[in-house]
């Protein structure tokens, strides 16, 4: 059985799409919205801020920054690029999340977090075509030889003007 590095992703997201000040309180905390689907009963919806992972900030010019997250999570790395040197010299994202998503959902409907595969069980094979996998989809490119991930979700950014929509679809 294949467990690869990865276990969701999601490429191109827009910074423009996430409110990062939205208020104070543990109700108010910004969130990364992912989803799987579109339909009640078959629709996922995952918040990746606190996921790790490795990520990469794209400018007008493709590529700007490459990132791994190891104690703060992927949001709060991402807020900080916000106001550091990178401030206004990107405008999406893409991310790849050691973290497993769960089957299970937590009290707002949201799906739930596993850890991560222990190196030793992710054989060398998987370790190798989930980084080739990754280095596809974060350039966008059209290899010959489309590469997957071992075991990898690819995950659709929920754009703010949707998240109550989607959000209404799992609270149900």
């Amino acid at each position: 059985m294949k467990n690869g590095i990865f276990h969701a992703y999601g490429v191109f997201w827009r910074l423009d799409e996430i409110d990062w000040t939205p208020g104070k309180g543990a109700k108010k905390a910004f969130r990364l919205l992912g989803r799987q689907g579109m339909n009640q009963g078959t629709i996922k919806i995952a918040d990746f801020r606190d996921q790790k992972g490795i990520y990469i900030l794209y400018g007008n010019y493709g590529p700007h920054y490459v990132g791994l997250t190891k104690e703060l999570g992927l949001g709060n790395r991402l807020k900080d690029h916000l106001f550091d040197k990178h401030k206004n010299k990107w405008d999406r994202f893409s991310w790849f999340s050691f973290g497993k998503v769960l089957k299970g959902k937590d009290a707002d409907g949201l799906q739930k977090f596993g850890g991560s595969a222990a190196a030793a069980l992710v054989d060398a094979d998987s370790q190798i075509d989930d980084i080739e996998a990754l280095l596809i989809q974060a350039m966008a490119l059209n290899n010959v030889a489309k590469m997957n991930f071992a075991t990898a979700q690819c995950w659709t950014q929920i754009k703010l003007d949707e998240w109550e929509k989607y959000l209404g679809k799992v609270r149900k």
